[in-house]
């Protein structure tokens, strides 16, 4: 893969500045709890991301994404193992990894594209439920990163229709929290010591689906389809008991990661009214071999942007009709049955503001974020945030009450 790259930038050295463009930044972050966690006594964390991204256009209907990304954090989030990564699928971040690379052939209305890349479906801006082939980096939950995908994606456009397939020969998990850090929220009965996480067994069948959009003039439209496997796993727990000659140690807790197998039947639209725009997305889920839930995942929500103004309010929510998993670590649900919002304000040409909550209807859980943001020059980019959650224990949100934050982060552009 190394000597792939390299050919690459190789080959971009004589091409003229018309088909050769650069992106990339440096960022380091602060990160600061006020309160310790039951498993996790650490207050203050430190993070570096450093990322190049570089595309490359020989022709008119030939493109090449790539991009590379280091990683470094002061609270055992990287892995020591400094080989380059480019599957994503360990349990921590990689220190040095492949983030994208792909080739796009395009003539007309038909689009390939191969290699490494990012998919993502819906329109919805809170939670999307039909984004299935989009796993994310959730090592901290309120601070989620999208992963690319090995795939092969094929696009048809026809006036106002849009086709597109997309096929994948392997998993690509979502990076979910350490168990023996403060993200795991580990029950408090549960000691972190007494469990010990198996090696995870990732599914070896391929994945697959289709997406049809239609642009009309009261909106956008689009059906979408999946068969592979939630990238967000099942938890199994299983009590080991101790063996001769520690028989009078306490038992141990085996977790496993398990990724069941889906099916996925979605909607999501996009109707601009009078005073707003209405984004509706749903996707129903069924297990083929009746080892997880099935449920029906959905969202509705209303936007308006008046000047600088942003506003954007809704209802995510769900219903189950089969309950199977007991354990599951799933983002997305735990943020259904809840109503979100988000306001973003821009200042002025380098500064921004933005808030946004979630409260879940029962009031178990709530979440808070305001983000202020200032750039300087054409390089430089200050933002500060601060994170608030509160809630009951067992609530998704409130499990995290502990882990409200303060963050500084502070990126170079080039």
């Amino acid at each position: 893969m190394a000597a792939c790259i390299a050919v690459v930038l190789g080959c971009a050295s004589g091409l003229s500045a018309q088909t050769l463009s650069q992106r990339g930044f440096v960022e380091v972050a602060a990160i600061g709890f006020p309160q310790k966690a039951p498993n996790d006594t650490v207050q203050a964390m430190g993070d570096l991301i450093a990322r190049d991204e570089m595309f490359v256009k020989p022709a008119s209907w030939l493109q090449f994404a790539g991009g590379v990304e280091i990683r470094a954090n002061s609270h055992d989030q990287v892995d020591d193992n400094w080989g380059i990564d480019f599957s994503d699928r360990g349990t921590r971040r990689p220190p040095f990894s492949i983030r994208r690379l792909s080739a796009t052939l395009s003539r007309r209305g038909l689009a390939l594209d191969l290699g490494k890349q990012f998919v993502r479906w819906g329109t919805a801006d809170i939670v999307n439920p039909t984004d299935r082939f989009a796993p994310q980096d959730v090592l901290n939950v309120t601070d989620p990163v999208f992963l690319a995908i090995t795939a092969v994606r094929g696009t048809a456009r026809f006036k106002n229709h849009t086709v597109e397939a997309v096929w994948g020969p392997r998993l690509t998990p979502s990076r979910i929290p350490l168990i023996n850090q403060r993200w795991a929220a580990l029950p408090p009965a549960v000691p972190v010591t007494a469990i010990v996480e198996q090696p995870p067994v990732f599914p070896t069948r391929s994945q697959s689906g289709a997406r049809y959009r239609y642009v009309a003039n009261t909106g956008e439209y689009s059906l979408s389809f999946f068969d592979g496997f939630n990238h967000f796993p099942d938890l199994q727990f299983k009590q080991r008991p101790p063996q001769p000659p520690l028989l009078s140690l306490p038992p141990v807790i085996e977790m496993s990661r398990v990724y069941p197998r889906i099916r996925m039947y979605g909607a999501d639209s996009a109707v601009p009214v009078r005073w707003f725009t209405v984004k509706a997305e749903a996707g129903y889920f069924t297990s083929p071999l009746r080892t997880t839930d099935e449920y029906l995942l959905y969202v509705v929500q209303i936007e308006r942007q008046v000047g600088e103004w942003i506003f954007v309010g809704g209802y995510a929510g769900d219903a189950v009709s089969r309950r199977r998993s007991l354990v599951n670590f799933a983002p997305d649900r735990g943020l259904s049955r809840s109503l979100v919002s988000r306001i973003a304000y821009t200042i002025g040409p380098n500064r921004s503001v933005n808030f946004e909550c979630a409260v879940h209807q029962n009031g178990g859980g709530a979440y808070g974020k305001i983000e202020y943001s200032q750039a300087r020059g054409n390089h430089w980019r200050a933002t500060v945030t601060a994170i608030g959650l509160g809630g009951r224990h067992d609530d998704f949100l409130g499990q995290y009450r502990k882990n409200s934050q303060l963050n500084l982060r502070a990126r170079y552009s080039f």
